[in-house]
């Protein structure tokens, strides 16, 4: 089987991008290895409201808008910030690869779930993916191109080298999420805001939230940096414990269960990771776009997809005019070392120079604020242990008492650190 374009993966970034090269008339195979795209739809889903705009989503794959914050610990400590109007939205992150696949095929492109990318081959006249369906046979996929959206598992790009050029350490985090069905009651209780537990003696190197989502259910959660140094409990206690300090003994009892589940990150903090092997390139998670401040991934990854799309769709139209293909007869014809004549065509670009841009443009997209982010994740979460780091975050949260809503949306979502002094926040967390 052949096509010009093979995604793999349809998360966001893969779902996303296939839509967009569909909708400008590519040949584009999308393949996704689970059988149903509402399986393991593990995202706590959290967007500012302007994200809906910014990447055209549909109010069907919004699942609660929430207009203020919680901030829960350390301790017993409790602040709120609540705003006069939504401040943001919590996805139906099933909704929204189903709206994103379906956007796909309307616009004309072949999607193939259960189906399993294997390895992925450079060949004289492209790629090779080998792919293995359900039932445990295989399919050969030819194509110009492959975009690897596997997310943290780089099932085909490969974790960045150790060292060299390139190389990078991958900081991992895990989590684990239930949504649950609580009394209507329960639910009202928690419905106008995103919540999160912070401190060590809720989540130690991490933390825990409570998000909002179609009445009467809600999302709990908690997650927390891999730390081989210490040793971690198992995050189902964890998240077991938080849910008894959050909901009355009798929301309890009533509270059923939806679905559990749980996933790994792993993100680079400089990002300077290879983006692409020849025509092999890696998109959303893949690439190290989730931040790990806030374990937020698919506005970042919505991001690269936007930003690779029109690089890739540049590079498809070149090699289908011939600009990127073998020599032209003026150039093959001139004898080494000479100028060509005036006027002469020099012969195609080489191949690929639009996406070599791709790497730079995302970290203009992200911004250096991004950047800073991750750094302080690294250093926040794998130091939140013990009172002392409870104490350090504790004078942090009450610096932003006197802040209102939109400030906050701001901080968490914009990452906008130097309203609070940039350079006095690392001191203030205890990181000098």
């Amino acid at each position: 089987m052949r096509c010009r374009v093979l995604v793999v993966g349809a998360g966001p970034a893969g779902a996303d991008l296939t839509r967009q090269l569909a909708a400008n008339g590519e040949d584009v195979v999308l393949v996704e290895r689970l059988p149903d795209l509402r399986r393991a739809a593990f995202s706590s889903a959290a967007l500012p409201l302007d994200a809906l705009d910014r990447f055209g989503l549909p109010s069907s794959v919004v699942a609660h808008r929430w207009s203020g914050w919680e901030l829960l610990g350390p301790g017993e400590s409790c602040r709120r910030w609540q705003g006069d109007r939504p401040q943001g939205v919590v996805l139906d992150f099933g909704a929204l690869r189903e709206w994103l696949v379906g956007e796909a095929q309307r616009w004309g492109a072949r999607v193939w779930l259960g189906h399993c990318a294997m390895a992925c081959h450079q060949e004289a006249d492209g790629l090779r993916t080998v792919l293995r369906r359900g039932d445990g046979s295989q399919l050969e996929v030819h194509s110009d191109w492959v975009i690897d959206a596997t997310g943290q598992e780089r099932s085909l790009l490969g974790d960045p080298p150790a060292a060299g050029p390139g190389s990078e350490t991958l900081v991992s985090g895990v989590g684990l999420e239930w949504l649950v069905e609580v009394p209507q009651s329960c639910w009202e209780r928690w419905s106008d805001r995103l919540a999160f537990c912070l401190g060590s003696d809720w989540v130690a190197q991490g933390y825990g939230w409570v998000f909002p989502m179609q009445a009467p259910r809600l999302k709990l959660g908690v997650c927390r940096l891999l730390d081989p140094s210490r040793d971690q409990p198992p995050l189902g206690g964890v998240l077991e414990r938080l849910i008894e300090r959050l909901l009355e003994p009798a929301e309890r009892q009533a509270m059923a269960v939806v679905d559990r589940h749980g996933g790994l990150i792993r993100s680079s903090v400089r990002r300077r990771e290879p983006h692409r092997r020849g025509r092999l390139v890696g998109l959303g998670d893949a690439v190290s776009t989730a931040n790990l401040l806030g374990g937020e991934g698919i506005r970042h990854a919505l991001m690269s997809s936007r930003v690779l799309a029109p690089l890739l769709l540049e590079e498809l139209q070149a090699q289908a005019s011939g600009s990127v293909a073998g020599p032209t007869p003026a150039t093959k014809d001139a004898m080494p070392g000479t100028a060509p004549p005036k006027g002469t065509m020099l012969g195609p670009r080489p191949l690929g120079r639009g996406v070599d841009r791709y790497p730079l443009e995302v970290r203009r997209a992200l911004g250096w604020r991004w950047s800073l982010s991750g750094r302080l994740a690294r250093r926040t979460w794998l130091g939140l242990h013990g009172s002392a780091a409870d104490r350090r975050l504790g004078s942090l949260l009450t610096s932003l008492e006197q802040e209102g809503a939109p400030a906050l949306t701001d901080l968490l979502f914009g990452y906008r650190f130097e309203r609070y002094g940039i350079r006095a926040l690392p001191y203030l967390l205890g990181l000098r």
